[in-house]
């Protein structure tokens, strides 16, 4: 994922990395006791992905529906969902993400996302950037001479941000609290980082809100970058909740790299 350049304290990322460190369980016992309290003899669902039952759970309660099921399962069931727009039952099911190999400018669009979403993002005040890695576009790492531009730039950017927060230390000597000491260094120092520093975020969002993001940020006019990342995801998901996230599909755009289909748009 990561290759070094000449200098081997500086690291150049051109893939994000996503990973799913968090996902839904449902309580069988009490999903149980209120079909009993209901007169539901017996209800259930082919699929074992938590996410989806709740949806299924969900969407069933609007109707009190639990007793006559439409045929198809669990995958007819949410795909009618989709297709009729009921969305707001794909809020129930919850996901946490831990995303890395994304640079500043990425997450500068990733947390306009607001609805539906929670983020937790490295901190520079708190973490040395001194041996920070850096993500490069695509466009620019395929040319060589825009990639020596480029790399002069990133190596003056964290030559600057080390000598920088070396002497901000230097200058706050006095505080006798070290981590206060550290903190306001580093804040001041992290302004001379670009926007291509790697960042790591852990992101909460509801199976609608990805779903919303995914379009967005993964359709073919979006930033190449963010639209790497919306693919990545959307595979991740993909595999994690299939019944969710399998109406989409992967395509080649005409002038280079993917983007995101589906005949369900804005559920």
């Amino acid at each position: 994922m990561s290759s070094a350049e000449s200098e081997p304290t500086l690291q150049i990322i051109r893939e994000p990395s996503v990973y799913l460190v968090g996902r839904q369980v449902v309580d069988e016992e009490a999903l149980s006791a209120f079909l009993a309290d209901h007169e539901v003899d017996r209800w259930t669902t082919d699929t074992e992905v938590a996410g989806e039952k709740i949806v299924e759970t969900a969407g069933r309660v609007c109707y009190m529906s639990f007793a006559k099921p439409r045929p198809g399962g669990n995958r007819a069931y949410i795909r009618h969902i989709l297709e009729v727009g009921h969305g707001s039952v794909l809020e129930h099911a919850v996901y946490n993400l831990l995303i890395t190999g994304v640079s500043r400018s990425l997450t500068h669009e990733l947390i306009r996302h607001r609805a539906g979403f929670g983020y937790s993002q490295l901190s520079q005040r708190f973490v040395d950037e001194s041996e920070a890695e850096f993500v490069e576009p695509e466009v620019i790492a395929e040319d060589p001479e825009l990639h020596a531009i480029w790399l002069e730039s990133v190596r003056a950017s964290q030559s600057a941000y080390r000598a920088l927060a070396d002497r901000l230390a230097e200058k706050f000597r006095s505080l006798d609290d070290r981590t206060l000491r550290r903190k306001k260094a580093r804040e001041a120092a992290r302004s001379v980082l670009p926007n291509a520093t790697e960042t790591k975020i852990f992101v909460t969002a509801n199976a609608r809100a990805l779903r919303h993001f995914i379009e967005m940020r993964g359709d073919a006019a979006a930033d190449v970058e963010i639209r790497r990342l919306a693919i990545a995801v959307l595979e991740r998901m993909q595999s994690e909740s299939p019944n969710l996230f399998g109406d989409y599909t992967i395509v080649d755009v005409p002038e280079g790299g993917r983007a995101v289909a589906t005949p369900h748009r804005k559920v």
